[in-house]
């Protein structure tokens, strides 16, 4: 079992045709790529979020206690 042969392709290219109709497939192609953009552009974030850049200073946190609970006492 290899990659896809272009009479593969051309089948499934024929498929969604009749699926989806030729005028409802550019809708679709556009939506998934601004969908994908989108995905691309979030991933990217998180992993700034995640690797923040050397030159941008670290914070440490200190921990802290909560107050004591008066009614406790």
């Amino acid at each position: 079992m290899g990659s896809l042969s272009p009479w593969h392709w051309f089948i499934l290219l024929v498929v969604m045709v009749v699926l989806f109709g030729a005028k409802r497939l550019p809708d679709a192609a556009r939506s998934l790529g601004k969908s994908l953009r989108i995905f691309k552009s979030e991933v990217r974030e998180l992993q700034n979020d995640i690797n923040p850049d050397s030159s941008a200073t670290s914070v440490q946190s200190e921990r802290v206690e909560p107050p004591a609970d008066p009614r406790s006492a």
